[in-house]
């Protein structure tokens, strides 16, 4: 797996933490494929959550820095919608822990 389909990933994790994409937070997933360099194949991998499973780990080489960027991205992304739910923020937590983070 790319390092940015995990970012792609990633994000749409957390942003579907909740249960729901509101479409502040769809717009916000939508905005970043389309920016990508990702296949339509891939950001449809992305948008139906399959094959994210390996995404935390595919980016352990980065930085410290880097992974810390990836965390902070995903918090700013959770507050798309205005508000930062119990399962958004335990869904960056568990981010932040695989990539050998504090948070």
């Amino acid at each position: 797996m790319t390092r940015e389909l995990a970012r792609c990933h990633l994000l749409a994790e957390v942003l579907a933490a909740d249960g729901f994409m509101t479409d502040a937070e769809r717009s916000l997933l939508e905005q970043k494929l389309a920016r990508s360099q990702l296949t339509e194949e891939e950001r449809d991998q992305v948008r139906h959550f399959e094959g994210a499973g390996d995404a935390a780990s595919a980016l352990r080489g980065l930085s410290a820095q880097e992974r810390q960027q990836v965390v902070d991205e995903l918090v700013e992304a959770a507050l798309a919608d205005g508000k930062l739910t119990t399962q958004e923020t335990a869904a960056v937590k568990r981010i932040a822990e695989a990539l050998d983070l504090d948070g």
